[in-house]
């Protein structure tokens, strides 16, 4: 018997060692490197192997970060509450007001299309669309609404914004609509029966029920959110930035120390956020 429990623990280790290798090589590993090269030296010309702390000194002793961060916050939390709403109710309306499954499957692969092109391309068509001449104040001043151009549609927090809703939507309709499905309609069908309305069955059964789909959500969101750099430069026009942005324009100058340290600080600030999400439930039943 021991000898068989032995044969089965041996067994694990081995089915789990090409993950774990896998795991290790193409993910430990580029994080430990990147937080050794953060404790690097840089001059002008080089960069020298060296245990300092110059980075985060400078990183921690400029108010531009803290404007940055605050900034990357602002873009995540905004983004969050906006995807949460449009997710939540199109995964509602998918699992509770389309009856059939093949109807859910093709209005659910709809919802996809606009993935299966890149992320730039999806992010840069909203500029034709926003900017002074575009579609939109085009269309504004032919209707009479505005009598010039609206100058803050395009290269501004709101751009960014729309730009960010555009493409992290999907991220939040998956996993709440994943969630959503499981629920047992018995469950609802048993609070009307007790006198419920449609917004304490919303309240009281929906919502907690999916809740472990909300954070799955949240954590994709807020993360791609936050390491953007991208959508920022472009549909900002250069005028704003976040974490990401500080991180790109310290890699274009070559300054990968001091890129690797803010990449270490943004990382300990999304572990920290995700480890506060997860105090509020349990998400593994879902994963």
């Amino acid at each position: 018997m021991e000898k068989l429990l032995r044969n089965k623990a041996i067994s694990g280790w081995l089915m789990a060692a090409p993950l774990t290798l896998v795991l290790a090589f193409f993910l430990v590993l580029p994080i430990v490197l990147i937080v050794v090269v953060s404790f690097w030296r840089a001059t002008e010309f080089s960069i020298i192997p060296a245990f300092v702390w110059e980075n985060y000194e400078f990183l921690f002793g400029s108010s531009v970060t803290y404007q940055v961060f605050l900034n990357t916050f602002k873009y995540a939390a905004i983004t969050w509450a906006l995807t949460l709403v449009i997710g939540f109710t199109v995964a509602y309306f998918l699992a509770f007001h389309v009856r059939t499954q093949t109807w859910q499957i093709a209005l659910f692969l709809l919802c996809t299309i606009p993935f299966w092109t890149s992320n730039i391309i999806r992010m840069i068509s909203w500029i034709p669309f926003l900017g002074r001449n575009g579609i939109a104040n085009s269309t504004l001043i032919s209707w009479g609404v505005i009598d010039e151009p609206l100058e803050w549609l395009l290269f501004s927090d709101f751009a960014v914004i729309l730009a960010f809703v555009h493409l992290y939507t999907l991220f939040m309709v998956v996993p709440i609509f994943n969630t959503m499905m499981r629920i047992d309609k018995s469950l609802i069908e048993a609070a009307r029966d007790a006198g419920a309305s449609g917004v304490q069955i919303l309240w009281n059964v929906i919502i907690p029920l999916t809740k472990p789909g909300i954070m799955i959500g949240t954590i994709f969101v807020v993360t791609l959110v936050m390491g953007d750099f991208i959508t920022v430069r472009f549909m900002s026009g250069s005028q704003s930035a976040n974490v990401g942005r500080l991180i790109s324009n310290d890699i274009a100058l070559l300054a990968y120390p001091s890129a690797a340290a803010t990449a270490v600080v943004l990382l300990l600030t999304v572990l920290i956020v995700i480890g506060i999400l997860l105090r509020f439930v349990d998400i593994r039943r879902e994963l």
